[in-house]
């Protein structure tokens, strides 16, 4: 599961460092590759060289077994490996019949699963195979605007909803923001205003505030792509409750940096905070409520690991003057 992660914050990591010149209901309406990249089919050289996955034919043998098969489980693990060699395996995936049938059953199967928290180790291992494929269908160009019109990202979101802090829920968490992340990343406005008309800045808020740092860091970079886009900036400005909703989690979360320090989070809050003030209303406001940490040296030796963030607080605080 820590391979999402891994994924996210390489994407994140070559993200542009400028930040361009700001939720739903106003107080609240409201990753992933997870198999090892090693094949254990002994009966084939695991470097392959094939153009395209319509040239391997166990794609289509693992396709076949997880729609119609005893092996689901193992089926789903093996189509897992294939991603890392194909780029256009979501398009035989999205065009095989039965595949988003059974991958949205595998994901519907867990929900009895959330409350009461009863999920399982192997539970979750299997839903988070099942969601890595989701997250390859929602990141190629050709499926992703299918993938959001038939709304699959929505029976992800009880998922996100969940609070339990057990290692099977942090890591069903983390995957389906994955998938989330996937779809933001290329900043594709049909993408954010699909997003905006349903509960996900709520729910990031959520994780943000209560989760674990990996979640935290998927989540508020899932927000910082959100606020990029001129469509999401003046949502969340447009009314005082959702830039409230808003600055509040961040605040919080700059006290909690105090005693768990990351760069990465830290970087990403800067970059949120600069990128509202490109709202009047929003500045003005953030001139008398910047939390006081970013404004000292508080964070100046985590500063130093990162100049790019270093860069951002000092424009921040320029503007704001």
């Amino acid at each position: 599961c820590y391979t999402v992660y891994f994924l996210l914050t390489r994407t994140m990591n070559n993200e542009i460092h400028s930040i361009p010149s700001s939720f739903n209901s106003a107080s609240g309406g409201a990753s992933s590759n997870i198999m090892s990249n090693s094949n254990t089919n002994t009966n084939t050289n695991t470097n392959y060289n094939y153009e395209s996955s319509i040239n391997d034919k166990m794609v289509f043998t693992w396709i076949t077994e997880f729609t119609y098969g005893p092996n689901k489980e193992q089926a789903l693990l093996e189509l897992g490996k294939k991603r890392e060699m194909y780029d256009d395996l979501a398009l035989v995936l999205w065009n095989s019949f039965g595949v988003m049938s059974c991958l949205l059953a595998e994901i519907v199967s867990v929900y009895p699963m959330l409350s009461p928290p009863t999920l399982t180790i192997q539970s979750s291992n299997r839903v988070c195979n099942a969601l890595a494929l989701m997250q390859c269908i929602a990141s190629h160009n050709d499926t992703k605007n299918l993938f959001l019109e038939a709304q699959i990202p929505l029976f992800l979101y009880p998922f996100l909803n969940t609070t339990s802090k057990q290692r099977p829920f942090e890591y069903l968490r983390l995957t389906s923001l994955g998938v989330i992340g996937a779809l933001v990343k290329n900043d594709s406005p049909n993408v954010i205003q699909f997003l905006l008309t349903t509960e996900i800045i709520p729910l990031c808020l959520k994780i943000m505030e209560n989760s674990s740092e990996l979640n935290k860091t998927v989540a508020i970079f899932i927000l910082q792509k959100i606020l990029l886009d001129d469509q999401g900036l003046q949502y969340v400005c447009q009314t005082f409750d959702r830039f409230d909703a808003v600055s509040k989690v961040l605040h919080t979360m700059v006290k909690q940096l105090i005693e768990q320090p990351t760069t990465r989070l830290l970087r990403h809050l800067i970059r949120c905070y600069l990128r509202m003030c490109d709202n009047v209303e929003a500045r003005n406001t953030l001139k008398n409520s910047l939390p006081l940490e970013l404004q000292n040296n508080t964070f100046k030796e985590l500063l130093m690991e990162d100049e790019g963030a270093r860069e951002s607080l000092q424009m921040l605080l320029n503007v704001l003057k």
